[in-house]
């Protein structure tokens, strides 16, 4: 296993016997691979980054000096997550795409933070395959080392892993680990939501990371090429590209929105739309003495879904529950803030829909019948 933290090996001699690239691990191809992507790594980092050059771990300041930073932490709370990309890594195999699946790791994991309400501040990266193949693997981690840029977050370190006897040839598996903070007295809670308050939709991207071994099923079942065009989807853009394209980024927009209300909680929940679908993920957002009522055609389904239900007759309960269907993340909001929520996140490049309402109840997600 190579450790990306670790500085660059002496020179080997040659040795005697069995080795251990004999056995399926090339030790000098790890490391060139760390020394490749340190770059990567290093253009993620501020100030609050301690220099470990050769470490077994990264170093980060949690609190600060005031000269150099903006504000103290008075009640810090550390907020940690993990998750990986799936099986959509099997597409990007398939296809030889690798651009976007480090972004899909990134964003699956701090989109879970900011759902808490926390500032995502590290993340690190777990890469396992058969074979180190380090310009493979360097598109990678320049997509993972992009997206922390994007939500101001320090790719601290990772570990690749190399274990022929795990992976078939080809194969790769990506996790990712995001620790970010939070203010406990600002941190969501559940039993803050109340009857009236306001639910709002951001437009997903597309299927994001989950629900493709279904994706794939149905590839197979309605013998679809992902190399191909489809009218019914974007023609400039192929099938695998559309369904490659990466899991969209919500911490930085929300993280802004968030900071503007220094005294006043006007974010009363939040819900990251993965596994599950919208009813699953947002029920989580709940106590059990109120219900979210949902609209559901106050969206528009982005055309990747539609496509795929009828291409293999999938059950319309059953899309609901696997995919997101077009919205990636909510947010439940004070009715008197809700427009200027709203209107800040729309102005920070969301799209933005005011998709249902809270009301008494038990806990409970319901989907308005259409008109």
């Amino acid at each position: 296993m190579t450790k990306r933290t670790a500085a660059s090996s002496p020179p080997r001699t040659k040795p005697h016997g069995l080795t251990y690239a004999q056995a399926g691990v090339n030790i000098d191809e790890g490391d060139r691979f760390a020394s490749m992507i340190r770059a990567h790594m290093r253009r993620t980092h501020g100030a609050r980054v301690i220099s470990n050059e050769g470490g077994f771990a990264g170093l980060f300041r949690l609190d600060y000096n005031e000269t150099l930073f903006k504000r103290n932490f008075k009640d810090p709370v550390l907020v940690a997550c993990t998750d990986g990309v799936g099986t959509k890594v099997k597409l990007a195999t398939q296809l030889g795409s690798y651009e976007t699946i480090g972004q899909d790791l990134v964003a699956m994991n701090v989109n879970d933070l900011v759902v808490q309400g926390a500032e995502p501040l590290l993340f690190l990266d777990y890469i396992a395959c058969n074979k180190i193949e380090p310009e493979t693997l360097e598109r990678i981690v320049s997509g993972i080392a992009d997206a922390c840029r994007t939500c101001d977050t320090a790719l601290l370190g990772g570990e690749t892993a190399e274990m022929p006897d795990v992976y078939a040839p080809g194969e790769i598996d990506l996790a990712g680990f995001a620790l970010g903070v939070v203010e406990l007295k600002k941190a969501t809670d559940p039993t803050r939501v109340e009857p009236g308050d306001i639910v709002i939709g951001l437009e997903s991207d597309g299927v994001h990371s989950n629900g493709f071994s279904l994706v794939r099923a149905i590839l197979r079942e309605a013998e679809l090429d992902p190399k191909a065009h489809y009218d019914e989807l974007d023609r400039e853009r192929t099938l695998g590209e559309i369904l490659l394209t990466p899991t969209r980024l919500y911490a930085a927009p929300i993280v802004t929105v968030l900071r503007r209300y220094r005294v006043k909680k006007v974010v009363t929940g939040m819900a990251h739309i993965t596994g599950g679908g919208l009813a699953d993920n947002l029920q989580r957002a709940l106590h059990p003495g109120v219900d979210a009522v949902i609209e559901p055609g106050a969206w528009p389904v982005h055309p990747i879904f539609p496509f795929l239900q009828s291409r293999a007759d999938i059950d319309p309960e059953e899309m609901n529950r696997a995919f997101n269907m077009g919205i990636g993340f909510c947010l439940i909001v004070r009715p008197t803030f809700a427009d200027s929520v709203a209107q800040q996140l729309s102005d920070l490049g969301e799209r933005t829909h005011i998709i249902g309402k809270v009301t008494k109840g038990s806990g409970k997600v319901t989907m308005k019948p259409r008109r």
